[in-house]
């Protein structure tokens, strides 16, 4: 078994989670409270800012020009075509650019982004490539689980679109093939990876949670 189907089996428990929550399951229905789906625009443009910086230190860390080229080309990706899709996002439920720049990470996005972004200066390529995979995986994943239970197009079907698009899958392969070969190349790593999967994926359901909660500081 590759390891990134391991890993995958050891958060079977996560990403049921994921799938059933209910962010995913109303947005799938077309149902979700708009200022829910804002918080999560406004929350995910932060937290991609964080997530492009991980691929470039990882990038940096990569050891041959093929898996550096193509880290630093996966960071201009989220920075451009990602973004962009943001952006748009935000252009129809009236944010501006301003408000997008300007928005406080909730307390779940800082410790998202924290985590990631000390694994990218402290931890090895092995462990980098355990916490950036359950992001993809986890998106497709549950784009391909709205796409089923979608009956109709509707307001959201824009992000269904987005994270089931030939291109995004393409990025997941990349990404899973980038897990199993550190896994291969570094196997004194893989309990390393492994902390590193999981950890990032339960942050991947309090994202959700956060957004449908409208997660702030209460201050």
């Amino acid at each position: 078994m590759a390891f990134s189907d391991q890993l995958l089996e050891e958060g079977t428990h996560i990403w049921d989670a994921q799938k059933n929550h209910p962010f995913v399951t109303e947005l799938a229905a077309g149902t979700l409270d708009e200022a829910a789906f804002k918080h999560w625009v406004k929350q995910d443009y932060r937290y991609l800012l964080d997530y492009a910086r991980l691929f470039s230190i990882a990038g940096a860390k990569a050891r041959d020009e093929a898996t550096m080229t193509h880290l630093l080309g996966v960071a201009h990706e989220v920075l451009d075509y990602e973004m962009d899709l943001h952006r748009e996002f935000a252009a129809d439920y009236g944010i501006s650019q301003a408000e997008l720049e300007s928005t406080e990470k909730a307390p779940t996005c800082v410790a998202y982004t924290s985590f990631l972004v000390r694994t990218a200066h402290e931890g090895s390529l092995a462990e980098i490539a355990g916490a950036l995979y359950p992001c993809m995986q986890g998106y497709l994943d549950v784009g391909e689980h709205m796409a089923d239970l979608a009956t109709e197009e509707h307001q959201y079907t824009p992000f269904i679109e987005m994270y089931t698009s030939d291109e995004f899958r393409e990025a997941t392969a990349w990404c899973r093939d980038f897990v199993d070969e550190c896994g291969e190349r570094y196997p004194g790593e893989h309990d390393a990876m492994r902390e590193a999967f999981l950890t990032s994926a339960k942050l991947e359901y309090r994202f959700w949670e956060m957004a449908y909660t409208q997660e702030g500081w209460g201050l």
